[in-house]
């Protein structure tokens, strides 16, 4: 079970349902995931669909660096997922490995995604967005922006988090925005070069954070 309070629990904790469901209590009374599960709502009512709750161990709207990954992936519950570097399988495991190495402080930071809601029906394999679903889903951007008053810097995880880069631009002039590699094994396993670039990035990301220059 997690320790008391928004300490870090064991690794791939969140495939531990009484871990979720000790997360979802904690949601109920955390303020400052409050505005981030409102704008959730809003998206489950404007599409229908299932979106992931914040994790409230993490910063929620008090954040001041935003870590945008693609979509929610095929293994998260259509009903009680949370996003989190605490999901199982091997993004999570990578995602804990790349922040732990960078000294994020997780109470620093919001995990998010592109595309918001679950695309994958129940039991599917994992797969892209479509144009149509990665274009509906950065419409809810300026949204998040402006749930999130502290945010210092954005860090941008794959090619289809990469497409929310003008958006950021357009809605925060002079925040920050990097961009590296998502931490899917997939791409991690390619080269030598993907996870050095991660961990470049994440780097520089603490690097802002703490005060200094990227």
């Amino acid at each position: 079970m997690m320790a008391a309070g928004r300490r870090g629990p064991h690794a791939g904790a969140l495939s531990d349902p009484a871990e979720l469901a000790a997360r979802h209590a904690l949601l109920r009374d955390a303020p400052h995931t409050a505005p981030i599960r409102a704008l959730a709502g809003r998206i489950r009512e404007a599409t229908g669909r299932p979106v992931p709750e914040p994790d409230p161990l993490d910063g929620g709207a008090e954040a001041r660096l935003l870590l945008l990954l693609e979509t929610p992936g095929p293994r998260l519950s259509h009903e009680n997922a949370i996003v989190s570097r605490d999901k199982p399988g091997g993004t999570g495991a990578n995602l804990r490995r790349f922040l732990d190495a960078a000294r994020i402080d997780r109470r620093d930071m919001l995990i998010w995604n592109a595309v918001p809601w679950i695309i994958h029906a129940p039991g599917a394999l994992n797969r892209a967005p479509r144009t149509a679903e990665l274009r509906a889903g950065l419409e809810w951007v300026p949204p998040l922006l402006e749930a999130m008053p502290n945010l210092r810097v954005a860090v941008l995880a794959g090619r289809f988090a990469a497409a929310a880069e003008p958006i950021l631009r357009a809605a925060r002039p002079g925040l920050p925005v990097l961009t590296m590699p998502h931490p899917s094994p997939t791409y991690v396993c390619t080269s030598p070069a993907v996870p050095a670039r991660i961990a470049e990035t994440l780097e520089a990301a603490a690097a802002l954070l703490r005060g200094g220059r990227a």
